[in-house]
């Protein structure tokens, strides 16, 4: 007997609902629309007092007008923008849980599922059909319904991996005729394919990820494809993912769960996702539970979650995003994903937003306080990301948070922001943050390098969050390194003095810190600065190794930074004065591409480097000194 033998009209199916009965309907891309096109419509007199429960709801919201408590109410695991005006009309029911918990729900009849609506593709030659682009948790519902209803549609694909059920699992069959549930590719704003290029800097090879739809993640995968071996372990596949997937960028060979395969319970995307989906071996569909199972989750090493935000405040709490087009992540699956995450060994979370949204108010804020959609689980999150850079929070005092996600607020921000903090007591009342230090922030100081050995060393501008860092790195040098940079003994760095060491001027000074280890675990071994002379055009410079890397070349190429920063800004030159026995360090500068003057006064070197020959020397330097 042929499927078509056996389909009946939609209208005919809701004669067999009853007054009461809690209906099951597939989620996402997979909602079964021409069923719930005519359950909405019908003016049946059976239709009445109907409970719908359906994951999370990401169709047209003309149907959830017709919600009320007379004729049908929705239970939903989570409020999609689509829904989230009715929730908080009281029209929709939202049961806040782990997704990953939902499965034992339903088997435990806890929800009675007296129906279940699916959308289903048509069958292969042995019988078998694929639930197509959504898997959740529809198979239990079909276990516990005495109702099962199939709507083939022929543009579903037949997906693989826990998604085939037999023709015969159906009671009864409708055909489709609403085409599937399809999304648009978002645009990609600068602001948000900077956010994304940050972020990127974070994915190392050989990392499985956790994606989401939006903007953001468009931007992401195109700034991943140069990685490799990455591996795909998913809630949701996207045609960004598509794109990734098809780069050549993702192998998934190096995952523990479903190795070979890119794991996602959910797709949501354009027509052209679809087709490329159908039959194809390489995406592995599992029910909600699997994907969703922290223990799982965990199992695959390196395991990132990347997530979009509304807002963070200066404790690291998150709000997540519910614009239109974010439909994606809520509390309950964060939880799963960010506990899976830490189970992970090298797994990280990473929050990803930009510093000012669509009206220009920042997104980076003092306190949440009654943002609806908060995420509470500051102690799981690794990082934020915005356009101006990363701020690592994962193991920082509250103090230190504040201050990092300070740092990468829009500059016009910042002010206010460290005003606020104080009144909170959340950052010291002697905190000093010069107003103008967000504008100046030079991002184009940014840089790699691999020295000697292998050893891998990051470069960027020092900012006031580096305080920590640079105060762990001045008690590690010995005090003769001490003498050496400040030409007396110091034994103490207390906040006062450091944290004035690390608030440049950046109008006429420059600093650069060399970054060791992942940025959760960067730390800090060198810095190289200069500061402009008054009333001339030269730079007075100044560097501090850790000794444990001394002789891999940092200072040299760190020397070369500084002099083009200087030309770029434009200096004419450097001075310098340097301990009699620190032969290393003059050793540096001799060894550069400019002429070195200088001359012995009282067991110290002064130092003059004109960047061109003829270029006048600053007074107090001129004397006595010697070319070499």
């Amino acid at each position: 007997m042929q499927w078509q033998q056996r389909v009946i009209a939609p209208e005919e199916v809701l004669s067999y609902i009853r007054p009461g009965m809690s209906i099951f309907l597939g989620s996402g891309v997979a909602e079964p629309r021409t069923l719930t096109k005519h359950l909405f419509a019908s003016d049946y007199p059976n239709i009445n007092d109907l409970e719908l429960i359906q994951l999370t709801r990401h169709a047209d919201f003309s149907s959830l007008k017709k919600l009320d408590y007379q004729q049908y109410r929705l239970k939903t695991f989570f409020s999609t923008w689509i829904s989230s005006e009715a929730v908080v009309a009281g029209n929709v029911d939202l049961i806040p849980g782990r997704f990953s918990q939902i499965k034992e729900l339903i088997q435990s009849s806890r929800i009675p599922i007296d129906v279940a609506f699916v959308q289903i593709t048509p069958p292969d030659s042995a019988g078998y059909c694929s639930m197509g682009v959504a898997v959740d948790i529809a198979r239990e519902a079909m276990a516990r319904a005495s109702l099962v209803v199939g709507e083939i549609n022929t543009r579903t694909p037949f997906t693989l991996g826990d998604t085939i059920v037999s023709l015969s699992d159906f009671d009864i069959l409708v055909e489709a005729t609403e085409p599937p549930l399809y999304f648009k590719r978002h645009p990609v704003k600068p602001v948000i394919k900077k956010v994304a290029e940050n972020i990127a800097q974070m994915i190392q090879d050989g990392d499985c990820l956790n994606f989401n739809t939006g903007a953001l993640f468009e931007a992401l995968s195109q700034n991943l494809v140069s990685k490799k071996h990455l591996g795909i372990h998913s809630t949701y596949f996207t045609d960004a993912l598509m794109d990734l997937v098809k780069s050549g960028a993702v192998s998934n060979y190096r995952k523990e769960v479903f190795r070979g395969k890119s794991v996602t319970s959910y797709a949501l995307g354009t027509s052209r996702l679809l087709q490329w989906l159908d039959h194809n071996p390489v995406v592995e569909f599992q029910c909600i539970e699997n994907v969703l199972n922290p223990v799982q989750i965990g199992r695959n090493p390196n395991f990132v979650v990347i997530q979009d935000a509304r807002k963070v405040d200066l404790l690291g709490r998150i709000s997540f995003s519910m614009g239109k087009g974010d439909l994606i992540t809520g509390p309950g699956q964060a939880a799963d994903l960010f506990i899976g995450t830490e189970l992970s060994a090298g797994g990280r979370t990473i929050v990803g937003l930009p510093s000012r949204n669509r009206m220009g108010a920042p997104n980076i804020v003092v306190m949440l306080r009654d943002l609806r959609n908060q995420f509470n689980m500051r102690e799981s999150i690794d990082a934020v990301v915005t356009e101006y850079g990363i701020a690592n929070l994962k193991w920082r005092t509250l103090k230190e948070r504040a201050q990092a996600l300070i740092d990468i607020a829009h500059p016009d921000d910042r002010d206010a922001l460290v005003q606020a903090a104080k009144e909170k007591r959340i950052l010291s009342p002697d905190q000093i943050y010069p107003v103008n230090i967000g504008r100046l922030y030079p991002l184009d100081i940014m840089g790699e390098h691999v020295f000697k050995g292998g050893v891998k060393v990051r470069f960027r501008p020092a900012r006031p969050s580096d305080e920590t860092a640079m105060r762990y790195l001045f008690y590690r040098i010995s005090k003769k390194a001490v003498h050496s940079r400040f030409f007396f003994p110091i034994s103490v760095m207390p906040h006062q003095k450091m944290q004035t060491y690390v608030n440049i001027d950046y109008r006429t000074d420059i600093s650069v810190v060399a970054l060791l280890g992942e940025p959760k675990n960067e730390t800090i071994i060198a810095e190289a600065r200069f500061a402009k002379l008054d009333d001339e055009e030269f730079g007075d410079l100044a560097f501090i190794v850790d000794e444990s890397y001394h002789g891999l070349g940092i200072a040299s190429y760190m020397y070369g930074m500084l002099i083009q920063l200087a030309k770029d800004r434009g200096l004419k030159g450097f001075v310098a004065e340097i301990l009699e026995h620190n032969k290393a360090m003059l050793r540096v500068f001799e060894k550069g591409e400019f002429k070195v003057f200088s001359r012995l006064d009282d067991g110290v070197f002064k130092l003059a480097i004109p960047f061109e020959e003829g270029t006048p020397i600053p007074k107090r330097y001129k004397a006595t000194l010697q070319g070499t």
